[in-house]
């Protein structure tokens, strides 16, 4: 039913040019009175569009019963609207006919001076009997011509024509042929006729196209060039020309964006490196218009895939890019995570010319052609890939994963061709990127290994890029320390809380608490203890951990902040510990016991020390004065703080809405996050980040506090303030937020705590930053047999990738068990589980079943999917969770996640964090089977 929806809203800019409102209105028995009345109203004051409009609205918002959908393509079929029934059943023209049918349409709008002179009567009979009007159109049309004039039926019976199925203007010419029409039908047909001064012949065409050029003067660069074309060609040329349309807005590019885009032109496969904010998605919409062009005036078939790594940019690349100056020439479209369109991607790549998408999408497409599934596409398919922050392709991530499979084809090519065999087509790589990074390089030799690596890995002949000088210009930059407070005593309450539990579990920590070491160090103790089965080591580093990111918390945001997570924690691992069901509490062991009340014990305090200010962190007033600094110094001032976690963003944002200063100065602010689900806090979906980028550029927000999602590729408008608090990662996220700041008399800030080492990575960034300007120039400037050592480190990640696949997914499933990871407890064997869809590994056995309970999952996101998750699974025995249950096709599924469990492999226990680091090859989950197992 969504579906059936989705595919009106898609294609409603046709239908509502295509439908005859009050027949098909008739028909609609669903639709309720009330909306009858009130679309009839908007026909007689407004018009056949906006009634058209408010149908399909009733339509899709009203009530929709079984069998509406059946109903609605069936009254339009019924009411002479074929044309549009096809629509919406998706059986749309080809473009090619789509072109022709509007070009049609154009010059019936054209020519309608002299067109409503037709004999109106003896045309309308004829179109009745060639079935091109129906009953009431005819009746409509000689009640028009008998109340309002001959010229107001013809035109009636012209808007009717034009809503025919395509096939209808041939049909037309040859009933004005039937009823001695020969001057009109020259006219449409492009004839010259006497130019009534006498000086000569003036093809009528070209005369329609002036009328055009005044009617649509926005456009009037492409039609006066149909227009002269009108005057040397023939009349199906120019009828060709015409036919495109009025294009988009003009893709006009700077000197240094041509240079960068020019060989690309020639075909080349390049990476182009430009700034962010220096149009490198203009200059990726440029090259894809050139090539969709010149295939086309070669008579070749061309398809365009650009790919992204964040499902904000789809809707992004489409609306301000792509879609606004392409669509207008071009089938665009947009898929990602979030689109019912991703379960008809195929249909979708077959039907558009150009597809922005996500790249996970478009590699489990790849993989389920593979797979022999007629639902896939192959790379073959695509004539031109751009891929967005190309700096990605690496390290087996999903642009690393595509890209191998092109670099495959392009081997086998090779032997293909000594085989005198016709090699596979694969398409023209296109890579956008702000920074490749050195990828941690200490020498200039290593920085030039990594930019050559990262061109290898795309197939790319050069790495295009352009010292922008006067056109871009650098922020100020700014570093701000903050000092280290006097007194602590909400910290020393925390770290003496860890000491009793180093104490108990007999755990001697070699760095301090509250630092990344001690991070690393705990949760390198927490695996450790879940492969040897050591419970009391396990939970104590599992409570160490969060301890230690309570500290944290104290020195970046507030005390109340810190306290609140750590309460938080202990109520939900106290939740655990309760069986709604079975009434009665799970498993405590002594170890947490003694945590929980070492909690409980320090609780009172810890929340007295919260409300002190004078003990809060000066790393937060340091802030507070920056950002108060900023907008009170500047006229209109639009900024974003970047920060390190999810938890921050959000309490930062919650500090500032509680201070009246940042009010009184105009601060209007909030937190922009992830969407991924692999955090405790609860994550954005998709919807509720375009909705805060969408206030942010209008105004209604003036100040993001984000997390890393906000850095690369998003659209977010000019900032002049952005201030780094106490994050710094590598060189490309230091060039990326310092390219959020484009606006004039930008300011670039980091605020960090003194003595945390975050101000001399910064400064190491930097020196890194220079290494890769100069790594890039250097690789530009080597000799053409570079291109053989790009070739030789694409082979040799080729062979890699190959070993690694070949040692990957080997061993039956019956060669691993699993078992819980608090409590030990034997949980099931590898030969239980299968996999649904290729990622969710699930076990519907009965045995398994007695072993979990199923509780509230309250942090669930809404999903476009086939399946539903309905709550998370926990052990019985200890309440530790093991992942969540899906309704598949009806079927409940608990779907387990691998981080849970202990996985017992060769003899060896192991932890993993991700499915596809285990070696085994589950089978696909057999739905006919599992029926068995439903209760």
């Amino acid at each position: 039913m969504e579906e059936d929806v989705h595919r009106i809203e898609l294609f409603r800019n046709r239908l509502r040019t295509l439908i005859v409102v009050e027949p098909v209105l008739d028909l609609l028995d669903f639709v309720p009175d009330e909306d009858k009345q009130r679309i009839r109203a908007t026909l007689t004051q407004k018009g056949d569009i906006c009634a058209a409009d408010a149908l399909l609205d009733a339509v899709i918002r009203g009530p929709r019963p079984p069998g509406w959908f059946v109903g609605f393509v069936a009254a339009l079929e019924t009411a002479g609207c074929g044309h549009a029934a096809k629509y919406a059943a998706n059986e749309p023209p080809s473009a090619a006919l789509e072109a022709e049918n509007d070009n049609c349409v154009r010059l019936i709008n054209l020519l309608q001076l002299s067109l409503v002179q037709m004999k109106t009567r003896d045309v309308c009979h004829r179109c009745h009997d060639r079935g091109r009007l129906t009953d009431e159109d005819r009746q409509n049309i000689l009640a028009e011509l008998d109340n309002r004039g001959p010229i107001s039926g013809a035109r009636l019976l012209l808007r009717r024509i034009m809503r025919n199925e395509i096939g209808w203007f041939s049909d037309f010419l040859d009933i004005l042929r039937e009823t001695e029409h020969m001057g009109l039908v020259r006219e449409l047909q492009g004839e010259p006729l006497a130019d009534p001064g006498g000086k000569g012949l003036i093809p009528c065409f070209a005369l329609a196209l002036c009328t055009l050029c005044i009617q649509h003067f926005a456009h009037f660069s492409h039609y006066s060039r149909a227009f002269d074309k009108s005057l040397h060609v023939s009349p199906s040329d120019t009828l060709k020309e015409c036919s495109k349309g009025p294009e988009g807005p003009d893709i006009v590019l700077h000197d240094y964006q041509m240079e960068v885009a020019r060989p690309a032109l020639d075909g080349n496969n390049i990476i182009v490196c430009l700034p962010t904010g220096s149009g490198k998605t203009r200059v990726a919409v440029y090259i894809t218009k050139q090539h969709l062009d010149g295939r086309s005036s070669r008579g070749q078939p061309g398809k365009v895939v650009v790919l992204v790594n964040k499902v904000p940019l789809v809707d992004q690349h489409y609306s301000t890019e792509f879609g606004r100056f392409l669509k207008h020439r071009y089938k665009v479209e947009r898929v990602s995570g979030n689109s019912q369109l991703k379960i008809s991607f195929p249909e979708v790549i077959r039907k558009n010319d150009i597809i922005i998408c996500t790249a996970q999408i478009l590699e489990n497409s790849f993989s389920s052609a593979r797979g022999g599934h007629e639902d896939g596409i192959r790379l073959s398919d695509i004539t031109l890939m751009v891929i967005d922050e190309c700096h990605h392709t690496q390290k087996g991530g999903v642009y690393n994963n595509i890209m191998i499979r092109y670099l495959k084809q392009k081997h086998r090519n090779v032997q293909l061709q000594k085989e005198q065999k016709k090699p596979v087509n694969i398409p023209q790589i296109l890579g956008l990127t702000a920074s490749p990074g050195v990828g941690g390089a200490r020498t200039q030799q290593k920085a030039e290994e990594h930019i050559l690596r990262i061109c290898a890995n795309l197939d790319a002949v050069a790495i295009e890029t352009k010292e922008l000088g006067k056109e871009a210009k650098d922020p100020f930059k700014r570093i701000q320390s903050a000092a280290e407070r006097k007194e602590d005593p909400f910290g020393d309450v925390i770290k003496g809380i860890m000491e009793e539990i180093h104490n108990h579990a007999d755990l001697k920590p070699l760095c301090d608490p509250g630092t990344q070491n001690y991070e690393q160090w705990v949760v390198q103790k927490e695996q450790n203890a879940a492969k040897e089965e050591n419970q009391k080591v396990r939970v104590c580093a599992e409570h160490l951990r969060q301890y230690n990111e309570a500290l944290h918390q104290s020195n970046t945001i507030r005390m109340s902040d810190a306290f609140s997570f750590l309460n938080k924690f202990h109520a939900e691992e106290l939740k655990k510990k309760y069986d709604p069901e079975a009434e009665e509490s799970i498993q405590i062991t002594d170890t947490e016991r003694f945590l929980f009340a070492l909690f409980k014990g320090k609780k009172e305090k810890l929340q007295d020390l919260a409300k002190h200010p004078e003990y809060e962190n000066n790393s937060l007033t340091l802030l507070r004065e920056t950002i108060l600094k900023e907008f009170m110094g500047r006229e209109e001032a639009r900024g974003i703080i970047f920060t390190k976690t999810r938890l921050s963003a959000i309490a930062l944002n919650q500090w500032i809405s509680e201070n009246k200063k940042f009010e009184a100065c105009g601060v209007r602010a909030s937190h922009l996050i992830g969407g991924g689900d692999q955090s405790v806090v609860k994550p954005m979906t998709s919807a509720e980040q375009k909705d805060i980028l969408n206030k942010f550029r209008l105004g209604d927000i003036n100040l993001l506090i984000a997390t890393t999602v906000a850095e690369e590729g998003l659209d977010i408008k000019e900032c002049n303030v952005v201030i780094r608090y106490g994050l710094v990662t590598n060189e490309i996220a230091m060039i990326q937020a310092r390219g959020r700041g484009r606006a004039e008399d930008s300011s670039y800030t980091l605020v960090e705590m003194e003595g945390s080492g975050v101000a001399e990575r910064e400064s190491v960034n930097e020196y890194r930053e220079k290494m890769m300007s100069r790594a890039i120039q250097r690789v530009q400037k080597l000799p053409r047999v570079k291109e053989f050592q790009m070739q030789a480190i694409m082979e040799d990640r080729v062979r890699t990738k190959k070993k690694q696949q070949k040692s990957m997914k080997t061993e039956h499933p019956s060669k691993v068990r699993f078992s819980c990871r608090q409590c030990c407890a034997a949980v099931c064997s590898g030969q239980d589980i299968a996999i649904i869809e290729n990622m969710h590994h699930v076990n519907v056995t009965p045995q398994f079943r007695e072993l979990f309970l199923v509780r509230e999952n309250t942090s669930l996101q809404e999903r476009l999917l086939d399946y539903e998750v309905n709550g998370v699974i926990a052990c019985k025995k200890c309440g530790q969770r093991w992942g969540s249950m899906m309704l598949y096709g009806g079927i409940e599924c608990p779907c387990l996640h691998i981080k849970n469990f202990v996985v017992t492999y060769n003899k060896k226990n192991k932890v993993f964090s991700k499915w596809n680091e285990l070696a085994i090859r589950f089978p696909a989950f057999d739905y006919v089977e599992h029926c068995f197992y439903v209760p």
